[in-house]
């Protein structure tokens, strides 16, 4: 025997300090029935579910079949992935990126964000991220062995006016903020005013700024999501991040890139080049064809995701569930019907799972200040969503 245990070592690192992993408890009772033969509809993760288009298939599949392109890659991305990320910039949003210093590509938003993060700070420093948000935002920052401050965001507040009064409560002050607008999971959106206003604040008071893009392109109503890099001096204080998994469909190819401020692109592109040899270089290349082709195949993912919201919101507030229609995501956050608030939204998860046979992520596990919610992920066909509407109506009705 000796006075030390493998348990006792792994306990005493920064794991430790992960809250507890609240959609777990949800997965697992949906887990459960689906064993037991239940058929649940499953509304939680936001993980797509439509076919990634022909044509950047059909680029993979030749890319793949040639040797020189099974060796290892750059870890910063090809330079014709980099090119035309710079030219699809231009396109979109009239930004001038230099794709040999303000570009590098990432193995998907999550990782390249929360490898840039454990680049940039060190323990103590402190991080202000809004809450309730997408989860890698605070746990980078935990992992990192930083502080995070939350700032609320609902469609209740004001929040350039939150953030400036938690940037005054908070010493020592904060050395980043991490947004992502539109944003998951509360749908909010902004403008360029806003994006213009944070530049500002962030360089008065020293703030780096990460924007986390994703959502790009998964906009409604005539809603178009602005860039963060096009207010005026954006590049000066951040970066923006942006996933190709759910414009394109790519949620399982994990490609992603980070452009704007060359300092900050740096930084990750060096702890990148310590970390990996960069994503299957075939995958890259069909990476470029989506980025540099016909663009019809975006609209026509948004146009599904578009149809099953207007089916879902139809349904809920058909049972008396009144849901406002979101402007941009992939999801439906909704806030709990009064007579089952007091419950919080893990216990309302899981009645909605037993009553209703359906799955939907509870807001706590976004932060504490999304107790009151739950998310709806767009992930299943227009039938599913009904048949969703359905065992929600038998759920409220059957306990009054």
């Amino acid at each position: 025997m000796t006075d030390w245990s493998i348990e006792e070592i792994t306990q005493q690192n920064r794991m430790k300090r992960l809250p507890p992993y609240v959609f777990a408890q949800v997965n697992e009772l949906k887990m459960k029935l689906r064993r037991a033969g239940e058929d649940i509809v499953d509304l939680g993760m936001g993980n797509p579910d439509l076919p990634t288009p022909k044509h950047i298939v059909d680029k993979l599949i030749e890319a793949s079949q040639k040797p020189h392109n099974h060796r290892y890659s750059a870890s910063r991305g090809i330079t014709k992935l980099r090119e035309a990320i710079a030219n699809w910039y231009v396109r979109r949003y009239g930004v001038e990126i230099d794709p040999e210093t303000e570009a590098v590509v990432t193995i998907g938003a999550k990782e390249g964000l929360s490898h840039l993060i454990l680049s940039l700070i060190t323990p103590g420093d402190v991080v202000m991220v809004p809450n309730p948000t997408y989860p890698i935002h605070p746990y980078s920052v935990i992992l990192a062995g930083g502080d995070v401050r939350s700032v609320p965001i609902g469609p209740e507040r004001n929040f350039l006016e939150d953030l400036e009064h938690a940037f005054r409560q908070t010493w020592p002050r904060p050395k980043i903020l991490i947004i992502s607008y539109p944003h998951n999971p509360t749908t909010a959106v902004v403008d360029g005013e806003f994006f213009q206003k944070l530049v500002d604040f962030a360089k008065e008071n020293r703030l780096l700024i990460i924007h986390d893009f994703a959502y790009a392109d998964l906009t409604f109503d005539g809603y178009e999501a602005p860039s963060f890099l096009q207010a005026k001096g954006a590049k000066d204080v951040g970066v923006e991040f942006f996933s190709m998994s759910k414009s394109y469909s790519m949620a399982g190819w994990r490609v992603g890139f980070c452009v704007g401020n060359r300092h900050i692109v740096h930084a990750l592109t060096r702890i990148k080049s310590y970390l990996d040899y960069g994503i299957f270089q075939p995958i890259q290349i069909a990476a470029i064809v989506a980025l540099n082709g016909d663009q019809s195949c975006v609209q026509e993912i948004v146009d599904v995701y578009r149809s099953r919201r207007d089916t879902l919101i139809r349904g809920l507030n058909r049972i008396g569930w009144e849901v406002p229609s979101p402007k941009g995501t992939m999801f439906v956050w909704a806030r709990i019907p009064e007579p089952f608030r007091p419950m919080g939204s893990v216990e309302f998860s899981k009645f909605l799972i037993e009553k209703g046979k359906v799955a939907v992520s509870p807001g706590l596990g976004f932060g504490e200040y999304g107790d009151e919610y739950v998310r709806f992920a767009l992930v299943e066909n227009e039938h599913r969503i009904n048949q969703a509407v359905r065992g929600i109506k038998k759920a409220l009705n059957n306990t009054g």
